[in-house]
């Protein structure tokens, strides 16, 4: 195993726990694909290319995004050290795969809501079962939409019925037009119902009964034909909260920014008692994605759309080890 050194004054314990905190952000298909590199006064985020999910994410917003939430969490666990960050996003003149250089700033305490936050990273999950029909109460939809704008992202409920009905018909689309791609199902099959003992990727007790089109929110298969089958009375909730995140920012630096709103708005969730899946193949679908863009009457693409509501509890899903993440150069600094 790769030693793991000290950084910003940290025993290499501490920078272990951080770096285990950060990456229990999600991914696309928990392809988890990020790298840190350590030296004694900086970490750095760096994207894996080599972890790209090409057909699903053929211009990688989805992995700066991902790369974006485990910044995140990398920050609110050094506030949870007692360390303010100074975080620098696609340094000038650094290489493409450098996302963001977190510094020293000073000693400080966490705030209630950082440790509250914190306390729910190991909580988490992307839940793909079926929701009750409680309904999401007017305080916690607050809170999300605060969450969003606090790092530079808006949160558009939708919940007029006519604009649900155009969503539900995009949702079809979209998966429709994705599972009509032999190389994005293969893809996906690569990545999903994967076996015990594998690191990444979504085991097929994590995704979930599955959902048919005809279904009103039409949900990914990731059991690869071999999870469980819609249990009894487990029908999928008809009115969850439907909520489309945008970034105030393009490009690059808005697909970080956008994953640092998604992992608050998601870490928000879970302290608020609620549960989040994603219906990503409609932002992954050009088409789809301009005409939701559209229906939410935004100048900018959206970036993620959630399933929000009351969940039952899952399990997590597995996570590589540090030394799988740390860069090797980091031990030799």
């Amino acid at each position: 195993m790769t030693d793991i050194p000290g950084a910003l004054g940290l025993t290499p314990e501490q920078v272990e726990d951080v770096l285990a905190t950060a990456g229990r952000a999600p991914s696309l298909h928990n392809s988890q694909p990020w790298r840190f590199r350590l030296t004694p006064h900086l970490i750095e985020l760096h994207a894996d290319p080599e972890r790209r999910v090409h057909h699903a994410d053929p211009d990688d917003r989805e992995l700066r995004m991902a790369c974006g939430a485990a910044l995140f969490n990398l920050r609110l666990a050094l506030h949870g050290q007692g360390i303010r960050p100074i975080v620098t996003i696609l340094p000038a003149g650094a290489h493409p795969g450098l996302l963001a250089v977190v510094r020293h700033g000073g000693r400080k305490s966490a705030t209630p809501e950082q440790l509250r936050l914190l306390r729910a990273v190991p909580l988490r999950r992307t839940n793909r079962h079926p929701f009750s029909d409680e309904p999401v109460p007017p305080p916690a939809l607050y809170a999300l939409r605060r969450a969003a704008s606090e790092e530079g992202g808006l949160l558009h409920v939708v919940d007029e019925p006519a604009a649900r009905t155009r969503l539900q018909q995009m949702s079809v689309r979209a998966y429709r037009a994705q599972t009509a791609d032999p190389d994005f199902r293969a893809e996906l099959e690569r990545w999903t119902a994967t076996p015990p003992g594998r690191r990444d990727g979504v085991p097929a007790t994590a995704g979930g009964p599955l959902s048919e089109p005809q279904d009103r929110w039409v949900l990914r298969d990731f059991r690869g034909g071999s999870g469980p089958a819609r249990p009894p009375g487990k029908d999928f909730e008809t009115e969850p909260v439907l909520a489309v995140l945008t970034s105030q920012l393009s490009g690059a630096l808005g697909d970080v920014h956008a994953g640092l709103a998604l992992e608050r708005i998601l870490l928000t969730t879970t302290a608020e008692g609620l549960a989040v899946s994603f219906l990503s193949h409609v932002v992954e679908v050009r088409q789809t994605r301009e005409e939701l863009r559209r229906l939410i009457s935004e100048t900018r693409l959206p970036q993620a759309v959630l399933r929000i509501g009351r969940g039952y509890p899952v399990a997590a899903t597995p996570r590589r080890e540090i030394s799988d993440v740390l860069d090797p150069e980091s031990s030799r600094t």
